[in-house]
């Protein structure tokens, strides 16, 4: 019998699994068909099961679909009315005093709109659109009243600042700003108000029984002890904890018997579901997920936690496999974003700014000795990823040749090169090198995206070469034409030091300390310490 999966819906971390199937990492096999893993019948070639894409789609039209349109008529219905309450503002008192006497203040509030009507529409297909955004028509459960209404708070401000902005820029000044601000506070008092009202009348339907589904859980240790007392506590999951499956811990009072007596058990206490909490054990969870599916109840597995790293980790998809992700970085996408155009932006201007610099060194440099302009060197950047960094050559056209046989007057420590005095440094180079000009072409590097203005300086092959392991964290990102070390300890001769410089940057950076190195790179040069 071929496995299915299911996402995992509103209650992380369970997975969710239809009556006679669990997760497929677990597959179940009929003794008829092959086992899953000697086969991959199960997994088709978009990676996907066809009978858990029909459940999925067939799950949004079941029931939600409709309660979702009611949620949003709901909406629709409180801003249309808080709309004409707040365009009757605009009246003094006496005028409402008088309409309410003469029973026209239906017609007058109606006037008042028929030059407003538009905005009104737009502002109430805007909120639905931000309220849709905020997930506030699915409504999971597991969300709490505090979120809820904040979500609703954020939808009304995005659709309220969004009206403002297009009442401004048409020009269209009929819309009073007393009126949109009476709008938008009603609209984010009586959206929250009417949810909260619901969340309460669902608690206490699930406190009578009504619409609640009966559940048990194979495991009674740690995992699932933290899971009864989670059903217990979250009234508005729906669920009523029975008790414990599990074949030990006969010492606990909600124990209703053992693992083997799920058939009698869900009989007996009407059971709608099945957790089970010891996902290690698969001949176990097979033989329960069988035998659910012949009582025709619902199975749901939960991971293993690990010892508790397992806790609040994300579950994701990846193809047809789902994944626990127990340790993640968080990447700032923002601000690497900035960082990026930062770097396209000052490195097209460098390059424009220093063109004619450039074409003045190039004749030198070729008065000077033989050679080409540039000098190419290939180093190695993010990642592992080798490229060509572009400098101007300071050097003789043999001065790789040479390097070997100089290493014995290395005076850096560790994988690095450096010596003073380099005797294959030409006479030009020796200015370019103390003022760091023979780097400019580097900017055409950081416009490609082999590097970046800031980051650890990029070592050639053959110092890489002889990294220890531990020295390929200064890889994890782009490297730059500055540093903290070049600002810092440019003259310290310990790799460890350069090290130890890079991965505080790595680990702290920010876009402020980006910028900070950049100002402190420029009197940096000035001094005129380069070698």
């Amino acid at each position: 019998m071929a496995s299915t999966t299911q996402t995992a819906g509103n209650r992380p971390p369970f997975l969710k699994a239809s009556a006679a199937t669990v997760d497929q990492s677990i597959p179940v096999n009929d003794g008829q068909s092959p086992t899953p893993y000697g086969s991959h019948e199960w997994l088709n070639s978009n990676g996907w099961n066809g009978r858990e894409r029909r459940n999925r789609r067939r799950s949004r039209f079941v029931g939600g679909l409709w309660v979702q349109l009611c949620y949003a008529l709901i909406d629709v219905i409180c801003v249309l009315v808080n709309g004409a309450l707040a365009f009757g503002i605009r009246f003094s008192a006496s005028d409402l005093w008088h309409a309410v006497v003469s029973r026209t203040i239906a017609t007058t509030i109606r006037q008042s709109m028929a030059h407003n009507w538009g905005f009104l529409l737009l502002y109430t297909a805007l909120i639905l659109l931000f309220c849709r955004f905020q997930d506030l028509y699915s409504t999971p459960r597991t969300r709490f009243a505090w979120e809820e209404s904040f979500a609703v708070v954020k939808a009304v401000s995005f659709a309220t600042l969004l009206l403002t902005a297009f009442i401004y820029l048409s020009g269209i000044r009929i819309v009073s700003r007393m009126v949109v601000v009476a709008s938008f506070l009603s609209n984010i008092v009586t959206l929250a108000a009417w949810r909260y009202a619901k969340r309460k009348i669902v608690i206490r339907r699930v406190e009578r029984g009504i619409g609640t589904r009966n559940a048990v859980i194979v495991g009674a240790g740690k995992v699932g002890q933290a899971l009864a007392r989670q059903l217990d506590e979250n009234k508005l999951w729906g669920y009523r904890f029975k008790g414990f499956l599990d074949a030990n811990h006969s010492g606990d009072s909600r124990l209703l018997g053992k693992i083997e007596e799920l058939p009698r058990i869900a009989r007996a206490e009407f059971v709608d579901e099945v957790f089970i909490t010891i996902p290690s054990e698969r001949e176990l969870v097979k033989s329960v997920a069988m035998e659910a599916g012949q009582c025709g109840l619902h199975v749901t597995v939960v991971p293993d936690m690990y010892d508790g790293l397992g806790w609040h980790a994300p579950l994701r998809h990846l193809g047809d496999f789902p994944l626990m992700d127990l340790e993640w970085q968080t990447i700032p996408s923002f601000g690497l974003y900035v960082k990026r155009a930062l770097d396209i932006v000052a490195s097209v201007a460098g390059l424009i700014l220093c063109f004619p610099l450039i074409l003045i060194i190039a004749l030198w440099i070729k008065i000077d000795s033989k050679g080409p302009v540039f000098y190419r060197s290939r180093r190695v950047g993010k990642k592992g990823y080798v490229f060509t960094c572009y400098k101007l050559r300071t050097m003789v056209v043999n001065a790789d040749e040479l390097k070997d046989s100089l290493r014995c007057r290395n005076e850096r420590q560790g994988p690095f090169f450096k010596i003073n005095d380099d005797p294959r440094i030409t006479r030009i180079g020796k200015v370019l090198r103390k003022f760091s000009i023979d780097e400019i072409p580097q900017l055409w590097n950081v416009l490609k995206g082999d590097m970046s203005l800031v980051g650890p300086r990029p070592h050639p092959l053959d110092d890489y070469k002889q990294y220890d392991i531990e020295h390929l964290r200064r890889l994890e990102v782009k490297p730059g034409i500055t540093g903290l070390w070049q600002v810092t300890s440019r003259q310290d001769p310990s790799f460890e030091k350069n090290m130890h410089l890079d991965l505080e940057y790595i680990e702290s950076w920010n876009l402020w300390m980006d910028l900070m190195i950049l100002v402190k790179t420029i009197p940096a040069v000035f001094q005129g310490d380069g070698q």
